[in-house]
């Protein structure tokens, strides 16, 4: 018997991997994250399964599931959204199964940054611009590290793909404002890759008036940087006069 954490990807189950479709489809026993896994990604596990919301459970109401289907010798999914090492909570559950002997194993997914940057049709990073992406949020009932706090982050000037944090989108702005300019471009994607995915783009100056009346408050990826607008330097990768490994330059 098996503990097997799979990335439920963003939210389209055709963006699932061909492996975490295939542990779906043989699913006997799943605990998911609640709302955050799509329905439509629920709907692959067999209508007999055995489901538990982890919205509503704490990890010691968790492990007691794993422990019971260890006992029967039946693997359970542990469905986590996006990519399970992304903000997926999974170390102390992990822990826990060491801690009594169970295996597990982690199957990647599609993490809704990834998405989000899809969904705008555009590369987070670009030559001579951005060539750094930080994944982060800002802090909240959990803390930062001071030395990861959104003011230090803003002086790399770095692509920016802010999780949990779209409540403080006016707090974001004014944070970041000073680094990266009051015209910065700001993408926010919510529910990335679902069926009501919504877009609002803005820059610092005026994302927090264009979010204003949205109601987007959870479940979205805030994204901050110049590679948002494709107006940067081109890669030289395709450039005739480029010699490189595999072609000689003109």
């Amino acid at each position: 018997m098996t503990v097997i954490f799979v990335g439920a990807g963003p939210g389209d189950p055709e963006l699932l991997t061909v492996k975490a479709q295939r542990l779906l489809r043989e699913c006997r026993v799943c605990v998911y994250a609640g709302s955050l896994v799509s329905p439509q990604v629920l709907s692959l596990l067999p209508s007999e399964a055995e489901r538990h919301d982890s919205a509503s459970m704490h990890l010691e109401e968790i492990v007691t599931v794993f422990r019971r289907a260890h006992e029967n010798g039946v693997d359970v999914v542990r469905l986590h959204t996006g990519d399970p090492s992304i903000y997926g909570a999974i170390n102390e559950q992990i822990r826990e199964l060491e801690k009594i002997g169970i295996p597990y194993e982690v199957v990647p997914g599609v993490s809704a940054f990834q998405a989000a940057a899809a969904s705008w049709k555009t590369e987070l990073t670009e030559p001579g611009g951005a060539q750094t992406i930080i994944i982060s949020r800002v802090a909240g009932r959990t803390p930062v590290p001071e030395a990861q706090s959104l003011e230090a982050l803003a002086r790399t000037g770095a692509t920016l793909c802010l999780y949990l944090s779209v409540h403080k989108i006016g707090e974001i702005a004014n944070t970041l404002s000073p680094h990266y300019g009051a015209d910065c471009p700001v993408v926010v994607v919510f529910h990335a890759s679902w069926p009501d995915e919504r877009t609002i783009s803005g820059t610092l100056e005026d994302i927090a008036d264009r979010m204003a009346g949205t109601e987007v408050s959870r479940t979205a990826v805030v994204m901050v940087g110049r590679a948002l607008v494709r107006t940067g330097e081109a890669s030289r990768l395709y450039d005739r006069t480029f010699t490189h490994g595999f072609r000689q330059g003109e």
